[in-house]
């Protein structure tokens, strides 16, 4: 079917057919109660939904760095280097 003329019918029929000037009845209340009806936004469900979501990527982030330290080689320790890093400010020659 020719989409150029179905338009032409529809609007066609439209226009044979204009629209009404009456309102149906209690047309505003029942208007104002569906927008009474509407659920009030609740804060604690966008703090669950905010969380949820940093955990599902601190969940992926924690999965690719333990997939990277698994496939790292054995002589690259990362241990080694941390305890390095962070004792590196202590004097060596000093006793606990």
């Amino acid at each position: 079917m020719n989409l150029a003329e179905l338009e032409t019918k529809l609007i066609a029929a439209a226009r044979c057919h204009p629209p009404g000037d009456r309102v149906p009845y209690a047309f505003e209340q029942r208007v104002m109660a569906r927008l009474r009806e509407r659920p009030i936004a609740d804060a604690s469900a966008f703090w669950a939904r905010a969380l949820w979501r940093g955990a599902m990527s601190c969940v992926a982030v924690v999965v690719l760095l333990g997939a990277f330290s698994w496939f790292t080689p054995v002589g690259s320790d990362l241990s080694d280097h941390l305890d390095e890093t962070v004792l590196a400010a202590v004097p060596h020659d000093t006793e606990f």
